[in-house]
């Protein structure tokens, strides 16, 4: 993403600028959570490993005329880390989409946005165990109160599954896939130094051709299901919505306010999944996942806001 700093005439972001940023990673919040719909509305219209893969071409194809002088200026300075690009883009991208799609064939567009919302947590430990990132009392806290609500939501809030660990198959694609998004925004800390649109375009065609031999498999087990014209749809939604659109949006945002406000946004996540789940999937919404979205969001606030203020104190 782009360097975003405040303008060097003027310490304080306008109020405009700012008003644009919040409207834009307000409507990325949404449209990353309307991923978790499109999971569910894929099934029976379009298999999980076609849509990873459809996804990324989208994009790919979607991003030559934004990006396509930006990255032939500046391929050659990612080349070097192409071993890094490979693995970032496998894991975050292809791994991380593929498990997140065959999750909506097992388990609730609520959960799926429920669980996901434990990302921030997962990246804190991770960040710990690879970098000894020091972790304050209150970001600890914060961490075992969001995996609370993870647990209660990957349970649907029966604690005997715990003794038979008897979890949905759903619910333990989601735990797998946050680990390995988890582990991707870890890696961007060493990330090679080009712009951000030749980075993602760079991760986005990673994307694509890593998911191809998962396609070849799909079709080899006789479960490809190729799209639908509603499966098209939801191609045509993925592709350009949470991968590209949404992608820039943010990557705008961060600009005006600066990455450390602009993250907050994120945690808007679990809250538009769960309310997209009610009114556009129709599921209902129990009180096990009222009691998970309040642990995860309080654990997020505890760990990413109370934790930082009392670093700083």
């Amino acid at each position: 993403m782009p360097n975003a700093q405040s303008p060097p005439h003027n310490t304080i972001i306008g109020s405009s600028s700012a008003t644009k940023a919040y409207a834009l990673l307000t409507f990325t919040a949404l449209v990353w959570a309307g991923n978790a719909v499109a999971s569910k509305w894929a099934v029976g219209q379009v298999s999980p490993l076609a849509l990873t893969s459809l996804r990324w071409l989208v994009a790919c194809i979607a991003l030559v005329p934004f990006a396509g002088r930006q990255v032939a200026r500046e391929w050659r300075l990612a080349l070097p880390s192409w071993r890094r690009i490979l693995l970032m883009g496998c894991c975050g991208y292809t791994a991380f989409n593929a498990l997140f799609y065959a999750a909506g064939a097992y388990t609730s567009a609520a959960n799926i946005a429920l669980i996901q919302g434990a990302i921030p947590v997962v990246v804190l430990i991770c960040s710990f165990l690879v970098y000894r990132t020091p972790v304050s009392l209150m970001q600890a806290l914060g961490v075992l109160v969001t995996l609370m609500g993870v647990v209660i939501a990957a349970t649907h809030g029966d604690v005997a599954v715990l003794r038979t660990m008897a979890f949905n198959t759903g619910d333990v694609f989601m735990l797998v896939a946050c680990v390995f998004y988890a582990g991707y925004t870890v890696a961007l800390r060493e990330r090679p130094a080009v712009s951000g649109i030749t980075f993602f375009t760079a991760m986005a065609l990673v994307a694509f051709l890593t998911s191809l031999p998962l396609v070849a498999l799909e079709w080899a087990n006789g479960r490809l299901l190729w799209p639908s014209p509603t499966g098209w749809a939801i191609v045509a939604f993925v592709g350009l919505g949470p991968s590209l659109v949404s992608q820039l949006w943010y990557m705008r945002g961060v600009e005006l306010i600066g990455p450390n406000r602009a993250g907050v946004f994120v945690n808007l996540l679990p809250v538009f999944g769960a309310l997209l789940a009610v009114v556009l999937v129709g599921e209902p919404f129990r009180p096990y996942n009222a009691i998970a979205l309040a642990l995860v969001l309080g654990g997020i606030f505890i760990a990413e806001r109370l934790g930082r203020l009392k670093k700083t104190t």
